[in-house]
């Protein structure tokens, strides 16, 4: 999912503006930060990551597998402290400042791409749709290509602002994603970190489906969502469980 939207920006940036000797710049959880060193690498891009010194150290080793430059912050300061590192670096002008935050081709990727394929593939039979928000890229390009359908888009976050669902806000109390409206959304909910950690294993024993704690908070959602409504409910999973092998969650 974070391919896609890494994919767009970086596309939108060529399209824009003068790459040539340039460092594409941005502050990630770890997710998009991948996606984006990938999608660097192969379009012949230097990509600077400013990450919590707190993440997996395989979502490092992958961003930097990738060849990604790593920046790292204060582990305290989570996703926001990356942000601020990312805008002070950013008026240094080698660099290109993606900020996925703000990007609106980061929600374009999901209204183009993500949207129709959901439709397409449940053959028109989706009536609920839930995702975590994140930069809420995902929540907003999904629901201009599917609320128009009559789908219902159900945005859930953090219960908490010291919570433990990597890639996720706690809107309340964290630096705005200028592309955040909550107007896209139907319904709103949130979620607890021990209930997203706790579904996560769930859908790794049960499913055989191997997602990070994200992933584990969206079908949590979708459970609930479920039970109260009917239709056919789907739920965005962001990353896979390998990527969070080393923490407590698998212990």
């Amino acid at each position: 999912m974070k391919d896609r939207a890494a994919l767009w920006m970086v596309l939108d940036a060529e399209q824009r503006l003068d790459l040539d000797g340039k460092t594409l710049l941005d502050a990630t959880s770890g997710n998009t930060g991948v996606a984006l060193a990938l999608v660097g690498a192969v379009r012949g891009h230097r990509v600077e990551l400013c990450m919590p010194d707190k993440l997996s150290p395989e979502r490092r080793r992958i961003a930097a597998a990738f060849g990604a430059a790593l920046t790292l912050t204060d582990p305290l300061d989570g996703s926001d402290g990356a942000i601020l590192q990312a805008r002070r670096l950013a008026q240094d002008r080698k660099y290109v400042y993606l900020d996925q935050y703000a990007n609106p081709a980061n929600p374009l990727a999901h209204e183009q791409s993500t949207g129709p394929e959901l439709w397409a593939q449940t053959e028109g039979r989706i009536t609920h749709i839930v995702a975590g928000i994140g930069t809420s890229g995902t929540v907003v390009g999904v629901s201009r290509a599917l609320r128009p359908r009559g789908v219902r888009i159900v945005a859930v976050q953090p219960d908490d602002a010291l919570h433990g669902i990597e890639g996720w806000k706690h809107i309340p109390t964290a630096i705005r994603p200028p592309i955040w409206d909550e107007a896209v959304a139907d319904e709103h909910r949130t979620m607890a970190t021990d209930d997203a950690i706790a579904m996560a294993r769930r859908l790794a024993r049960e499913e055989g489906i191997l997602s990070g704690p994200s992933g584990g908070g969206a079908v949590a959602t979708a459970v609930q969502v479920a039970r109260e409504q009917d239709g056919v409910v789907v739920a965005l999973l962001a990353d896979g469980g390998e990527r969070y092998l080393s923490t407590p969650m698998w212990e």
